[in-house]
C-alpha cells in the first residue's frame, strides 16, 4: 500500500446511455436517457456516494451529424443543454463538483460567465467550466456561419473569451455585499470593479450581476492537445482533460504541460490532467472481454463509419474498402490533436478502417482499458505515480451498468492501495481538486501594492 498523501482525482463523464457508440442498444441501457432527467439525477448521487471529484458534461450545439442513417441509428442526437441539467442536479446533490461544456465559438463572454456563477451560486461553490473552441460546422450553421472559425482564430478568440470571463468573475469582492439595513447599504462601493474590456474580438463593459463565487472563480477546465490548446491549457486551464492511447503518450503531455507552466507565473499543482479512460470492468478478464465483444456486435458499420468521420475532422470514408488501410488524410479544420492520435494509432497498430472504428467506438480515441478490477487499478495507478496523470475522467462504456462495475469493482482496489478518498475533504470543486481558492486582485493589490518593492 502506498503511503503517499497525494492521491487520484476522477470525474464521472456522463454521456447519455454510455460512451460506448452502441451503448444504447445494450440490455441494461436507460435507452431514453438523452431526455431523462431522473437518470442524470440517480448517476450524479452514484457518483457523490462513490466521493467522485465531479461529474463531467459534454455538450455541442447542434447534431452531430446530418448523416441520416448514421444518425437515426445512434443515441447522441438528444441531449440536454448542461447548465441547465446541472443547475437542476445541484439541487438534488450535496457536495459533488459540476462540469460544463461551454464553447467559446458559438456563445458571448458576458452570458457565459453570468450562467457559470449563478451555477457556483446556486452549488455552493461546485461550479467548472470546459472551455471548448467546438469543431463542427453544423454547429457553426446554427450560429449565421456557413463555416467555422479556422483552428488559429478559434484559439486567439478563445483566449480573449477566457480573459474577459475571469475578470467579469471579479467584478464583486468576497465581502462587496454588506446588506446593511440599518445603514441602508447594500454594497460597498468600493468593492465593485467595471471590467470595461475592448479587445479584437470582444466589448464588455460589466460589471456582472452575480456575486463573486464561493469558490473564488468556477474551476476552468480544457481539452484541446494541439500545439494551439496546449499554449492556452498552459495559461489558463485549472483541469485539463486529454485524450491518450500509450502511456508513453501521457508522460510526454504531462511533462510538457508542467514545464509551461512556470512561464505563466503557476506551479504544477495549480493545473491537474485529467485523461479519458474507458474501463470495461469483469470479475475475470475474460468475462470483461465478453462483455466488450457484446457492445461491439451492436456497432451498426453505417455508425462505426460516421464516427470514424466526426472524430477525425470530417474525412468521408463511405467510398473506400472499409476493410483496406486508413489513408493519409489531408489537414482538417477540425480537432486536430485527436486526427494526428487515430493517425498514429492506425498506423502503429497496422489497422483497416473497420478495426480503427471499432477501435475508437468505446473511448473515441481515448485510453481503453479491458480487465479485472485490480487490472485496471494497476494501469491507473501507473500512469498516477510515474507521471502520466494527476487523476482521470471514467467514461463508463454504458449506463448506468458500466459506472456500476466501476464503483463496485476499481475503487475498492484503489482505496486499498490508499490512492482515494473514502471521504470528502471540502465541500467546493476547488477543495475536492486541491486547487487554490484564487484571490480577488483588488485584494492582492492592497497586501502587495506595487511601491512596495520599488
Amino acid at each position: 500500500m502506498t503511503t503517499s498523501k497525494r492521491q487520484i482525482k476522477l470525474g464521472a463523464f456522463l454521456m447519455q446511455t454510455g460512451h460506448h457508440i452502441a451503448a444504447w442498444r445494450h440490455p441494461g441501457a436507460q435507452a431514453d436517457a438523452g431526455s431523462n432527467f431522473r437518470h442524470y439525477v440517480e448517476l450524479a448521487r452514484k457518483a457523490e456516494a462513490a466521493k467522485f471529484d465531479a461529474v463531467f458534461l459534454a455538450d455541442s450545439v447542434g447534431v452531430r451529424s446530418s448523416e441520416l442513417p448514421s444518425l437515426s441509428r445512434t443515441a447522441r442526437s438528444d441531449h440536454f443543454e448542461p447548465l441547465t441539467l446541472l443547475s437542476a442536479i445541484a439541487a438534488l446533490t450535496d457536495r459533488i463538483g459540476l462540469i460544463a461544456t461551454v464553447s467559446t465559438s458559438f456563445n458571448e463572454p458576458y452570458d457565459v460567465a453570468r450562467k457559470f456563477a449563478s451555477l457556483d451560486q446556486i452549488s455552493s461553490g461546485r461550479s467548472g467550466w470546459n472551455l471548448v473552441t467546438s469543431s463542427g460546422t453544423g454547429e457553426a450553421q446554427n450560429f449565421n456561419r456557413d463555416a467555422h472559425f479556422e483552428h488559429a482564430l478559434r484559439y486567439e478568440r478563445a483566449a480573449e473569451f477566457h480573459d474577459v470571463v475571469l475578470g467579469l468573475w471579479d467584478s464583486w469582492e468576497d465581502d462587496s455585499f454588506v446588506r446593511d439595513k440599518a445603514s441602508g447599504q447594500y454594497f460597498d462601493p468600493d468593492k465593485l470593479h467595471v471590467l470595461g474590456h475592448k479587445g479584437t474580438h470582444f466589448s464588455v463593459r460589466g460589471p456582472l450581476n452575480v456575486s463573486r463565487s464561493p469558490q473564488g472563480r468556477p474551476v476552468v477546465v480544457q481539452a484541446g492537445a494541439s500545439d494551439a490548446g496546449r499554449a492556452l491549457a498552459a495559461r489558463t486551464a485549472e483541469v485539463i482533460f486529454v485524450a491518450h492511447q500509450t502511456f508513453e503518450e501521457a508522460k510526454v503531455f504531462y511533462a510538457d504541460i508542467k514545464n509551461r507552466l512556470p512561464a505563466y507565473g503557476r506551479d504544477p499543482e495549480d493545473v491537474k490532467i485529467m485523461p479519458g479512460i474507458f474501463p470495461v470492468v469483469g470479475r475475470t478478464h475474460a468475462e470483461a472481454e465478453d462483455k466488450f465483444a457484446q457492445l461491439q456486435d451492436l456497432v451498426h458499420p453505417t455508425v462505426g463509419l460516421a464516427l470514424l468521420s466526426n472524430v477525425i475532422g470530417g474525412f468521408d470514408f463511405s467510398g473506400l474498402p472499409v476493410d483496406g488501410p486508413v489513408p493519409e488524410l489531408p489537414e482538417t479544420n477540425g480537432p486536430k490533436s485527436r486526427q494526428r492520435l487515430l493517425l498514429d494509432l492506425a498506423r502503429r497498430d497496422g489497422l483497416s478502417i473497420r478495426e480503427l472504428y471499432l477501435r475508437i467506438a468505446g473511448a473515441r480515441g481515448h485510453q481503453q482499458v479491458v480487465g479485472t478490477p485490480a487490472s485496471i487499478a494497476d494501469q491507473l495507478q501507473q500512469w498516477f505515480e510515474e507521471g502520466g496523470a494527476d487523476g482521470f475522467n471514467i467514461m463508463a462504456p454504458w449506463f448506468p451498468g458500466g459506472l456500476d462495475d466501476f464503483i463496485a469493482g476499481v475503487l475498492p482496489e484503489l482505496r486499498k492501495r490508499g490512492l482515494f478518498r473514502t471521504e470528502y475533504e471540502g465541500r467546493t470543486l476547488r477543495e475536492h481538486l486541491g486547487l487554490r481558492r484564487p484571490q480577488h486582485p483588488a485584494q492582492v493589490e492592497r497586501e502587495f501594492p506595487e511601491d512596495a518593492f520599488v
